[in-house]
């Protein structure tokens, strides 16, 4: 399936959360809800399993959710844990999952994390997923802290980072992080709108404070694609806020998809769609968009994908 393909069954097969409500009623920063959800697939107790991990937050809560899929694909492990509680020993603790007969150790230590404008901590801090003695899912940069609180090894196949959706809601400004590269740091990712004034609607999207992308007369460039350089790595970065210019204010959101990776015409001509390259979304049954390990390879390299829903707030 092409990407464009891709972006468009995305965007209709999961909406963010909250878009039937809001959809009726203008979003205000009072019903605002900040989301960012990172699907990983980690190698527990001898399989891979999908691992869901939900940042929310909103005027009157801050909430982790750990989700992980069992074997038979029916039943979901689901723990929650409250990032800013009123007491405060409760943000560091420990729970117990069974899972398929299995017992899955959950560890947590957010009482000194730090946060910017959205939910998920950017440092200080560590959540750690322990099987069979072994890490097989470790978020934040403390990462000392958490083998040494766990008692257990990193595991032999590091989990996989397959996407990360993130809804965000500003006025004209809508900022994210996410890693292109694993051996690099994280980029920041600001989408910059202006709709007022004399001039055009104009939008501009910049990756560690360099404009790379620029579009005037967004009326009638409101839909689009254009490959950049990330640290002389290529990055596809699709656009579609076609309801930021067309719907009622506060109704629509914008939707920008951050791929890694020359076009799939430029892939497909140097061949790395036989076999050698990451997997794909596909569309499943219920029309949802889910991840296809088939095309693997042994180091288990991927196609990493961004989808940031940007909801203007009035």
């Amino acid at each position: 399936m092409s990407f464009s393909r891709s972006l468009r069954s995305h965007s209709l097969a999961n909406p963010p959360p909250l878009a039937e409500k809001i959809t009726e009623e203008p979003i205000t920063s009072k019903t605002a809800q900040s989301t960012v959800t990172c699907f990983y697939q980690a190698n527990i107790a001898g399989f891979w399993r999908n691992v869901t991990v939900l940042w929310c937050k909103n005027l009157m809560n801050h909430t982790l959710t750990i989700t992980i899929q069992s074997l038979q694909g029916d039943f979901h492990c689901n723990y929650k844990i409250d990032v800013k509680p009123w007491h405060f020993w409760s943000k560091k603790g420990f729970k117990s999952i069974d899972l398929d007969g299995s017992q899955i150790d959950l560890y947590w230590d957010v009482r000194s994390a730090k946060f910017s404008t959205g939910p998920e901590p950017y440092s200080d801090f560590y959540v750690a997923l322990v099987s069979d003695e072994e890490v097989v899912l470790l978020l934040g940069d403390y990462k000392k802290k958490a083998y040494k609180r766990t008692k257990s090894r990193p595991a032999l196949l590091d989990a996989i980072l397959i996407y990360k959706k993130e809804n965000v809601f500003a006025k004209k400004c809508f900022s994210t992080r996410a890693k292109f590269d694993d051996r690099r740091k994280e980029c920041d990712i600001v989408v910059e709108i202006s709709t007022s004034g004399a001039k055009d609607p104009e939008m501009w999207i910049s990756i560690d404070g360099i404009v790379l992308v620029q579009v005037k007369n967004l009326q009638w460039k409101f839909r689009g694609n254009q490959t950049v350089l990330v640290n002389k790595q290529s990055v596809q970065v699709l656009w579609d806020v076609h309801d930021w210019l067309f719907t009622n204010p506060g109704t629509g959101h914008g939707l920008f998809i951050f791929k890694p990776g020359p076009p799939e015409s430029e892939s497909d001509k140097e061949g790395s769609g036989g076999g050698g390259g990451g997997g794909a979304f596909e569309p499943s049954d219920d029309g949802s968009i889910y991840y296809s390990t088939r095309s693997m390879n042994s180091s288990h390299h991927t196609e990493f994908c961004l989808f940031l829903y940007a909801w203007k707030l009035e």
